[in-house]
């Protein structure tokens, strides 16, 4: 079984902004309502193919992610290294991404968290650009909105995304960094 995590702060008055990307590429992969409350998260579980796959939506709040990851991976005793956490990177120019294992939080704070709960780096992220205006205090600019611009780009990339995600499903980790890493 695999683990696939969107990062993100629960409510209206984040939705569209840049630290909410993981919730964003999750609700376009899935693409449906049918969310169900479990785990301080919103959860689905996925049947594909041979692959039961548990999507997550954390619903503590970023920086408190790791209790939902951990709540969701303890239940289906689901291993680390099935895990794909989808999160914002402010280091990565807006429309790239990167994959990563097995790495530090780079100080993003739902990373942390994560890495708490869980005693352990040892799980894939895809990062999503987000840049970083420097003249903006990071708080504001990390839960300020897409702007239409962005929103635009944001929706060609998703099939992209949606790309990573399943070669990730079926395929694993080592194989989606070297496929779409460049």
């Amino acid at each position: 079984m695999k683990l696939i995590v969107g990062l993100g702060n629960p409510g209206k008055e984040y939705e569209n902004t840049r630290h909410n990307v993981g919730f964003m590429v999750l609700d376009h992969y899935v693409c449906d309502d049918s969310w169900q409350k479990k785990f301080d998260g919103l959860y689905q579980v996925v049947n594909y193919q041979d692959e039961k796959v548990l999507f997550l939506k954390p619903s503590t709040y970023m920086n408190n992610s790791g209790i939902s990851v951990r709540q969701a991976s303890k239940y289906y005793d689901i291993e680390p290294s099935d895990i794909l956490i989808i999160q914002d990177d402010m280091d990565i120019a807006f429309g790239k991404y990167k994959l990563k294992k097995n790495s530090s939080s780079g100080g993003h704070n739902g990373i942390k968290s994560i890495i708490a709960a869980l005693n352990t780096d040892s799980f894939a992220r895809l990062k999503i650009g987000i840049s970083h205006d420097k003249n903006r205090d990071t708080i504001h600019y990390v839960l300020g909105k897409f702007s239409k611009e962005e929103m635009n780009y944001l929706n060609e990339t998703y099939k992209q995304y949606n790309e990573i995600i399943e070669s990730f499903i079926y395929k694993g980790i080592d194989i989606t960094m070297n496929k779409f890493n460049s």
